[in-house]
């Protein structure tokens, strides 16, 4: 593993490793990568199984790329309460914390909102993104961190309770089927706020419910900062996913599994999920110190915003084009597929390697 500096000594390192992976993905996204996995040579083997897995499901189930983003989000607040801890014990008071928290949010929001400016050309209000709505769940989460873990899980069901009824029960004609694409809440909600509704049905009001999966986060993050035992962490964290779990699938009977307008039962499984895969990777990483080979993936995630901004705007495909004469020159033989699957490849290790070149630099991009 690369020399790292005394500051990134103190990170929590399975932290940065589900960070880094969950980000790796993301980015593996802009490369191609997904969708030549699916190609219809591929249809009827592993490989096409697999690949529709790294897609969103159209409507109602779950399909492991539908996790990323409440894997995103949970991190976001894991990180929350070791951050501020960090901030406050460098002298700051709780009304500079509060400033900042404020101005992370407000830019995070107009990062997320100027995403969707870029490919019309004209400023348009959407915030279906990671980002915008990452500007919401951070703010509601940050709004009740101070408060008990009881509190804070209570309000986050609160926040689930108030969704499920407005879906249930919105009186709009037209828009008053709970859970059918395009006659729902979260339609009339994107209509309302943008002027029409959004064309793969992803709903702007998601930043209410999956507010959750931060909050979840921070409750995580006090216990890992927390004066128990690694074991008995690692332990709860488990307990606490697997209980998600069954409530979650319960709940599932009554209201579908929908991520395009997390319904309660997605939010609660996926969050489920999320705490499992924390937990596994604290386990693994931080308590039994397997570390080798982990910073693969934990530079990716010192970067994230950069790494998700450099690829949405754009970078993945300009490399994908430098690289391009390259990759044919010396995989076309391989046949369009094979050349494809390559690039793709390509464009994924370099997007790596600039995270990886940044971090030798001691470069980091901070909201």
């Amino acid at each position: 593993m690369p020399k790292m500096n005394p500051s990134s000594q103190q990170r929590l390192l399975s932290l940065d490793f589900y960070r880094g992976i969950t980000m790796f993905l993301l980015i593996a996204e802009f490369s191609h990568l997904f969708s030549y996995l699916v190609s219809p040579e591929f249809e009827g083997t592993f490989v096409y199984a697999l690949g529709e897995q790294f897609h969103h499901v159209e409507w109602e189930g779950l399909h492991f790329w539908d996790l990323i983003q409440p894997f995103f989000m949970f991190i976001v607040g894991v990180a929350m309460p070791m951050s501020f801890a960090k901030r406050m014990e460098k002298g700051a008071n709780y009304s500079e914390v509060s400033q900042h928290a404020y101005k992370r949010a407000f830019v995070l929001l107009v990062l997320g909102w100027g995403l969707y400016c870029i490919d019309p050309g004209e400023i348009v209000f959407k915030f279906q993104n990671v980002l915008a709505q990452l500007a919401v769940t951070y703010l509601l989460a940050f709004l009740v961190m101070r408060k008990t873990v009881a509190f804070q899980i209570a309000f986050s069901l609160l926040l689930l309770l108030v969704s499920e009824l407005l879906y249930r029960f919105f009186p709009v004609e037209g828009f008053d089927h709970a859970f059918q694409a395009g006659e729902n809440f979260g339609a009339w909600f994107n209509v309302l706020i943008a002027g029409e509704e959004d064309s793969g049905h992803w709903a702007m009001f998601n930043a209410l419910p999956t507010a959750a999966h931060t909050i979840w986060g921070v409750c995580a993050g006090k216990l890992l900062i927390g004066p128990l035992s690694g074991k008995r962490k690692w332990r709860l964290l488990l307990v606490g996913g697997l209980v998600a779990l069954f409530l979650g699938y319960a709940l599932s009977t009554f209201t579908p599994i929908i991520k395009r307008i997390a319904t309660s039962s997605f939010v609660i499984i996926s969050g489920g999920w999320s705490l499992i895969a924390l937990a596994i990777c604290y386990w693994w990483i931080d308590v039994r110190k397997h570390q080798k080979g982990v910073w693969v993936f934990a530079i990716v995630g010192m970067n994230p915003l950069f790494i998700y901004l450099f690829a949405h705007v754009g970078g993945a495909d300009l490399v994908r084009k430098i690289l391009l004469p390259f990759s044919n020159a010396t995989f076309g033989w391989t046949g369009e597929l094979g050349a494809g699957l390559v690039l793709s490849l390509l464009v994924l290790l370099a997007m790596w390697y600039i995270c990886f070149w940044l971090y030798k630099r001691k470069i980091f991009f901070k909201v």
